[in-house]
């Protein structure tokens, strides 16, 4: 579910900054008569795109491992999609290019600083790995965040590590080559072997 939701969502963002894109330009144009027919055109397009744009983003949130020093990145983000919608609409319905261009800039610059969220969450977890020797220490540095203390958190779609029937084997193939929606992590072969090793013998069944 989480994947599906997911892949959703990175389509609605895009369809929505096409439409914004478009809607920009003709303003920005001065081609009055063309972006009104665009605009009555992708009315109930714009409603449904927009609804399940919020929606999934909603439902992501929720899924969200915070706890990092980035984490303000990520709300900075929201404050910026949040401040984008009524400047878009109070632009759009009084025709002005500032405000439009305004209301652009900021949804461009929320996903572009969500970009930046995720891989800055992501040098921090490999910094911290480099003091990470023991198996439950690369698993704390690498795992918990989604997985939890104990393997059942299940944030952003997260197995329950504790009902896993892979084997050692299996479970480092996946954390060194990923597998849905969970990417490869950032560790050495020796590495994960001990995280699988830790999964195995002390999270598995419990």
């Amino acid at each position: 579910m989480y994947k599906g939701i997911l892949h959703t969502h990175y389509l609605v963002v895009v369809l929505f900054l096409l439409i914004y894109v478009i809607k920009t330009v003709l303003l920005l144009s001065n081609k009055t008569d063309l972006l009104q027919n665009f605009t009555k055109k992708v009315k109930v397009p714009e409603m449904i795109i927009s609804f399940l744009f919020l929606g999934t983003g909603v439902y992501l949130m929720t899924q969200l491992p915070f706890g990092g020093k980035y984490d303000h990145l990520f709300w900075i983000k929201i404050g910026m999609v949040l401040a984008s919608i009524p400047i878009a609409v109070i632009g759009f319905k009084k025709q002005n290019k500032i405000l439009a261009a305004l209301s652009l800039l900021l949804i461009t610059g929320s996903f572009g600083l969500a970009e930046v969220y995720h891989k800055k969450k992501g040098v921090a977890k490999d910094d911290a790995v480099a003091d990470s020797t023991t198996p439950k220490g690369l698993y704390e540095k690498n795992c918990k965040l989604c997985h939890g203390d104990d393997g059942k958190l299940g944030a952003a779609g997260a197995k329950d590590l504790t009902a896993t029937t892979l084997d050692v084997n299996a479970i480092k193939d996946i954390i060194l080559h990923g597998k849905n929606s969970m990417a490869p992590v950032a560790v050495t072969d020796e590495q994960a072997a001990l995280i699988a090793a830790y999964v195995q013998s002390d999270l598995k069944g419990h």
